[in-house]
């Protein structure tokens, strides 16, 4: 796989992190779904999901570059994915749930 394509993976990998780890918040759920927020049990897994999706988008960044470059990609990534996910829970009702349904299991809405 070329560099390019690890790094749009470590890129979506981080967005769809932050995006779970925003959710995982009840203020959040609430701005993006009309339903009550998850129980514990539920926030818990979008939390873990959110975790693993930063770790995959480490492993990803680590596969594009050497150790050095790729930790500092990551941190950019993850900082750049914070501001958009930031942004987008900004943004008008039927964007957040239009990108929540490709972001957040079913099993946990």
């Amino acid at each position: 796989m070329s560099d390019q394509a690890y790094l749009f993976l470590a890129v979506l990998f981080a967005l769809m992190g932050m995006a779970l780890l925003a959710l995982s918040l009840e203020a959040h759920w609430r701005q993006v779904f009309t339903t009550s927020p998850p129980k514990e049990t539920g926030k818990k897994l979008l939390r873990t999901l959110g975790y693993v999706s930063q770790g995959l988008s480490l492993t990803f960044c680590l596969g594009a570059d050497h150790p050095s470059m790729a930790a500092l990609v990551w941190v950019m990534f993850l900082a750049g994915a914070a501001f958009a996910i930031g942004l987008l829970l900004a943004w008008s009702p039927g964007i957040r749930k239009s990108l929540s349904v490709l972001f957040v299991p079913s099993k946990v809405r």
